[in-house]
């Protein structure tokens, strides 16, 4: 009777797990109770090696979901952290371009994304079809894309960047070069003006950076005189123009852990102010306002995911990252681009 009893137990769960698969492509992820006693900071690590899986994490994730990830980053190193796994199984905890990035660099190994719909306004600001016309435009033109974009831009791209290596990527350019530098407008004005190149701007922007208010920062500067201001160059450049030190995720974490300043006012996503305290417990860091009633910058598609959606994530692989193989290797080329760039050049 008691393996009667088990038996159509399990016959109920595998059928609630089929409903719940089903439900994927509308909801984006498993949604199945799960035991409130769990300890799931235990239960992941436990996942994680039962399955030869690396769990890797941006640094605009939740700071428990940072604490739990093998390895945190931003865009350029996850991609290259990504290229040299030997896990069989990579969690991503960032959003989708990110694990779609780790499936291109790595076609035999299963990518699983803790929420499909954790997209990314830039990505989403570039699509395929109309891009594709605006490229045909310049036909003397090279494309530099930034790597928040999907596979598909990618696979029109001649190189992809991130805020790390771009500078450094341009710069093999020749002088003459006219480029068109997609989708982040800001980040291309940016380095259009600092590098002094020709570069037509494909009109895109990330929610999360265009919303700082410069009136609000001011006000802020006023209040803490010694702070320092440091700034992603995806920001506006009004604001840009107010900081002290602009620099991608990463070079904002190491510039705040080696400069003597103690107070730090960041213009970026709050998500990384988890990895500044660690790294400097005695130094204070303030979220730079945005110009709306909201008390902070999160952005809302990293902030999809969640220790729930990971530990469900890791138990049942999925959701998947699948990619058209001719897609993948297309997009790959852009990419290989930038890795190897980046390499010689010890961009890390």
């Amino acid at each position: 009777m008691c393996e009667q009893n088990f038996q159509k137990m399990e016959n109920i769960a595998s059928m609630d797990l089929k409903e719940k698969i089903a439900e994927l492509p509308q909801r984006g992820f498993i949604d199945m109770d799960i035991d409130p006693t769990l300890d799931l900071f235990e239960e992941i690590q436990k996942l994680k090696k039962e399955k030869n899986a690396v769990l890797l994490a941006h640094y605009y994730q939740n700071a428990d979901i940072q604490d739990v990830a093998d390895y945190i980053g931003d865009s350029l190193q996850l991609a290259q952290y990504a290229e040299k796994t030997d896990a069989d199984l990579i969690v991503f905890a960032g959003v989708h371009f990110m694990a779609e990035t780790a499936k291109i660099l790595n076609p035999t190994k299963k990518v699983v994304l803790p929420d499909l719909h954790a997209g990314c306004s830039l990505a989403d600001s570039c699509l395929p079809g109309p891009f594709a016309e605006f490229k045909k435009q310049y036909p003397d033109h090279v494309v530099l894309s930034y790597i928040n974009c999907s596979a598909e831009i990618k696979a029109l791209s001649d190189y992809i960047v991130t805020s790390s290596s771009a500078e450094t990527i341009i710069n093999t350019l020749p002088k003459d070069q006219k480029i068109i530098f997609a989708p982040d407008r800001n980040l291309g004005a940016y380095l259009s003006k600092k590098l002094g190149r020709d570069m037509v701007l494909w009109n895109g922007s990330c929610i999360v950076h265009e919303i700082f208010s410069l009136e609000k920062i001011t006000k802020l500067q006023e209040k803490h005189p010694n702070a320092k201001m440091i700034a992603h160059p995806e920001c506006e450049e009004a604001v840009l123009n107010v900081a002290d030190y602009i620099g991608s995720t990463s070079a904002l974490l190491k510039y705040t852990s080696t400069d003597e300043a103690t107070e730090f006012i960041v213009a970026t996503e709050p998500g990384i102010i988890h990895k500044m305290m660690q790294a400097s417990p005695n130094k204070t860091f303030i979220p730079a306002p945005p110009n709306n009633a909201c008390a902070c910058n999160d952005c809302p598609f990293m902030k999809m995911n969640t220790l729930e959606k990971i530990y469900l994530c890791l138990k049942y692989e999925m959701p998947e990252i699948i990619i058209d193989e001719n897609l993948r290797l297309a997009a790959k080329k852009s990419i290989d681009r930038m890795m190897e760039i980046s390499a010689q050049a010890g961009i890390k």
